[in-house]
């Protein structure tokens, strides 16, 4: 177990390692390009940063644990990934709130508000926001400024940063709403990271199209990358070694992964009571509804069933067999004979 937990974290560190940081400079010729010679509107890839954005919170931060979302926009592209991603949590189940306090009057900003309005997805004036943000709700993400920005945030954002580095730093990370930040946490120098110290300390980092070199710095338990549209052409210029995305998921877990206390994890298992007059009279029947029931539930391979038999001495033997079919003569599994 040891040589596999060592194998584990070398190739976690490999990997992070591997992966490739982009500076400021770099990250602006590649969207320049994106948006210029290789067809990419900006709406197009801030949809694409959004949904990403919102697909790695629904991987981390459970619905039934984290419901009420902050999202505090900046006026920028930054704050457009913001409100997108506002809309996807909303589809996701999620409650969102946002917090966009400069608006930027450019039609593509004003549909993404007009989208969010059509859902009634509330606005929240700062002046409305509690000091202390953990009572109202379970996530934050801060999406105010990006890469491209720099100098001293102004008025209202100087005081939002800081609410959210007043947050960070309270000692019991199960007390307060973790922090997820999109691409650069607000305040941080875009290479240099966290340069004073007391900047916000985010528990998520969500980079886009590639990490920048201040994620170096970032030292949270979940860090994504996500944007999956970077065609060859780019990789190819840059040089950029990225990570391949699972599946159909718009986001891939970078860097390494946080340690679990097993002793805390469980499940609350809260489900209808079960009276005899309601189950079926055939219980296969029964099976049948049940099974549909996990298969809905996006449970990981329903089918797979354990198995029980007894030798002529009445030995059991237990084995885990997957079912491939069941009907009113029984259930059919895959069986390798030994």
């Amino acid at each position: 177990r040891q040589a596999m937990a060592s194998l584990a974290t070398s190739t976690a560190a490999a990997a992070a390692a591997e992966v490739t940081h982009l500076s400021q400079r770099d990250a602006a010729d590649i969207d320049e390009q994106l948006m210029g010679p290789l067809g990419f509107s900006v709406d197009q890839l801030m949809e694409l940063a959004g949904l990403s954005v919102a697909t790695a919170v629904a991987e981390v931060y459970k619905l039934s644990e984290h419901t009420r979302v902050l999202i505090i926009c900046g006026p920028g592209n930054n704050g457009g990934d913001g409100l997108v991603a506002a809309r996807h949590l909303y589809h996701f189940g999620y409650k969102p709130f946002v917090c966009y306090p400069k608006r930027t009057a450019k039609p593509l900003y004003s549909g993404l508000v007009t989208q969010l309005e059509s859902l009634a997805i509330p606005f929240v004036p700062v002046e409305d926001l509690p000091q202390d943000l953990s009572g109202q709700y379970d996530i934050v993400i801060d999406a105010m400024f990006g890469f491209s920005f720099h100098g001293t945030p102004r008025p209202p954002f100087d005081d939002l940063i800081q609410m959210l580095v007043s947050l960070s730093v309270v000692g019991d990370s199960a007390k307060r709403p973790p922090i997820v930040s999109v691409d650069i946490p607000s305040g941080w120098h875009v290479e240099e990271g966290d340069v004073s110290g007391g900047g916000i300390k985010p528990d998520m980092l969500v980079s886009l199209t590639a990490p920048k070199l201040c994620a170096k710095k970032f030292t949270g338990p979940h860090h994504f990358l996500g944007g999956r549209f970077v065609p060859p052409p780019i990789s190819s210029k840059y040089g950029l070694e990225l990570p391949p995305y699972p599946g159909t998921s718009m986001c891939v877990r970078i860097g390494k992964v946080p340690s679990v206390d097993i002793s805390s994890l469980r499940e609350n298992y809260i489900s209808p009571e079960l009276l005899e007059n309601q189950v079926m009279p055939n219980p296969f029947d029964q099976f049948r509804s049940w099974f549909d029931e996990a298969v809905t539930a996006g449970l990981r391979e329903p089918n797979a069933m354990a198995l029980t038999t007894v030798n002529k001495a009445g030995k059991p033997s237990s084995r885990m067999v997957l079912l491939k079919g069941v009907d009113k003569q029984g259930f059919v599994w895959v069986h390798k004979l030994r």
